[in-house]
């Protein structure tokens, strides 16, 4: 069975740091996209940022672009989300995700979720 187990979140004040992991049970990283995402309530849900394990491209949303960095660590099966400069904006529940065919950073494309991790950053 696929399990991803989502951690890291918690309150912060702005300028802070936290980093994300996604932890995965019942399958490998190593083969395959994940992202991380997140929502607010009343909002869709939105890509923060992907990485493909295969061939290591990476994707960040603009508004995270040079704050947020994904890294993979297949050895540990988890990839991470470091964090830095944290924004009020940036509170949401955080989400990571696998998809299991191609690459992108499509919500609707990835296949399994992670059940979400918190993230409050206050002024």
């Amino acid at each position: 069975e696929v399990q991803l187990q989502a951690s890291g979140g918690g309150l912060v004040q702005a300028g802070a740091s936290l980093r994300l992991s996604c932890a995965a049970s019942g399958f490998t990283f190593d083969k395959y996209a994940v992202g991380w995402f997140r929502q607010v309530p009343g909002k869709e849900r939105e890509v923060v940022s992907c990485i493909n394990s295969i061939d290591g491209r990476r994707y960040y949303a603009d508004s995270v672009r040079d704050r947020f960095t994904i890294s993979s660590d297949n050895s540990n099966n988890t990839v991470y989300l470091q964090m830095n400069s944290l924004k009020v904006e940036d509170s949401a529940v955080y989400y990571c995700a696998v998809r299991t065919t191609g690459w992108g950073h499509r919500a609707q494309e990835y296949a399994y979720w992670g059940q979400g991790t918190l993230v409050t950053v206050s002024s």
